[in-house]
């Protein structure tokens, strides 16, 4: 098919999907909540079918070369597909906020005005070799009475027909239009761009994925775009920092998903405590296989304490050892066994840092200095701060929202991680009794 064929049967697809969104934004809660109480039992009833097209993306996926923190963001197996319908099972649980009154008054005429909380309509997602995303979107935008167009990417195209086969299928028993949650996986890339020309048929457009994918998507759409953040992510290590503390959170975030964006990429350490904190947490790393791309202050320290470990050959992305750092590092988001390492003079010194390199994802420090974390959470500019906790958390799952649809890293409408709130915007609804303005 030429592009305008493609872009006119995108758009159809969006406008049925916006036809089927109508009936259920006006669903009321216990029906929805069922609903995904079938998506759930539906989805555990065919875990070991979808594991299987999984499997096949996978090989896939190993063949072309995929790097292992992809293929981990990739991997749908049986597990991962029941613990995916666990969040669908919490989302049922959770508040319906559609009809929620925001606010209201009473002008002086009379006239009761209320703002109310409504479906945004079709969400459209661009997202790459995330697999429970799917099942995440569908999840939230059932609850939240919107509708989902979804591109989910080659790397996963099998695993995802599988997975909305599944979901497609609980929808039609239950009287509703498969169209609510539809995919246009089957026109490639010209699908997403397609999705992106979409002007008044998608009303938001949310991508997930990597820097490149994401900035695409931001430079190039017609659709209002939610941007989701990449996580070149910071962790402070504070001259009050707690050792015992800081050397556990460095690990947890940056080694127990390495290919996930709440994973650090960096560590900041204060000059007064850099001669004796990182060469634990050095030692630490390299153990678990990470790579240190370190500043000149920071390799000294290192070296010095721990010999062996320097090699000119991890100047770039290879085994674990101990690197040179360049002015690159300090924008990129490794996903993978690597971290860059930079000895900073003071607290402003890490925050100034931070926020000139920080895609504005999530940033913790470790510090038992009040003062400190006043400091650091009024002036980084991100979506989430931590205090003396993993980055790790940053996750709509944990938050308790029972999945999530990304992780905003923008000011407008929604930041931080996006649940059922996120999914709604308001109107205003005035009632009166035959006022007329004079």
């Amino acid at each position: 098919m030429e592009f305008p064929e493609i872009l006119e049967a995108v758009c159809a697809r969006a406008d049925a999907a916006a036809a089927a969104q109508q009936a259920l934004a006006q669903a009321p809660a216990e029906r929805k909540d069922t609903l995904l109480e079938a998506i759930a039992d539906a989805l555990c009833e065919h875990a070991e079918r979808i594991a299987a097209a999984n499997a096949a993306d996978m090989e896939a996926a190993r063949a072309a070369g995929m790097d292992e923190g992809k293929l981990d963001r990739l991997l749908f197996d049986a597990a991962r597909v029941r613990a995916s319908a666990d969040g669908v099972r919490h989302v049922a649980t959770l508040p319906d906020p559609i009809g929620e009154v925001v606010r209201g008054s009473t002008l002086s005429n009379g006239l009761k005005l209320r703002q109310v909380r409504v479906p945004l309509g079709v969400i459209g997602m661009i997202y790459e070799a995330r697999p429970n995303v799917t099942v995440d979107v569908a999840s939230l935008c059932l609850k939240s009475g919107n509708a989902a167009i979804l591109r989910g990417g080659h790397a996963a195209e099998r695993t995802n027909a599988a997975t909305l086969g599944v979901i497609g299928g609980v929808l039609g028993e239950r009287g509703l239009d498969p169209a609510l949650i539809a995919t246009v996986d089957d026109f490639g890339r010209d699908g997403a761009t397609a999705m992106m020309e979409a002007r008044g048929h998608i009303d938001v457009l949310v991508p997930r994925g990597g820097r490149g994918l994401i900035q695409a998507v931001v430079a190039n759409s017609k659709v209002p775009v939610i941007e989701t953040g990449a996580g070149n992510v910071h962790l402070y290590m504070d001259r009050a920092g707690d050792p015992a503390k800081a050397v556990p959170i460095v690990l947890n975030a940056k080694t127990q998903r390495v290919g996930v964006c709440n994973a650090a990429e960096k560590l900041l350490v204060h000059r007064d405590v850099a001669g004796s904190f990182l060469p634990q947490v050095a030692a630490a790393l390299f153990e678990h296989g990470v790579t240190i791309h370190a500043d000149d202050r920071a390799y000294a320290i290192i070296d010095a304490a721990l010999p062996g470990h320097a090699d000119p050959r991890l100047d770039h992305p290879g085994k674990a050892g101990l690197a040179h750092a360049t002015d690159g590092d300090w924008d990129t988001e490794y996903l993978a066994l690597q971290i860059g390492v930079k000895v900073v003079d003071s607290l402003d010194e890490a925050i100034a840092h931070i926020n000139a390199h920080s895609t504005g994802h999530t940033e913790s420090i470790v510090t038992e200095d009040y003062r400190a974390v006043e400091e650091f959470t009024a002036r980084i500019d991100s979506a989430v701060v931590m205090v003396n906790a993993s980055t790790r958390f940053t996750d709509g799952g944990v938050f308790g929202f029972g999945a999530e649809l990304g992780i905003s890293t923008q000011k407008m409408h929604a930041r931080g991680p996006m649940g059922l709130t996120e999914m709604t915007t308001t109107k205003w609804i005035g009632y009166g009794n035959g006022q007329v303005r004079r």
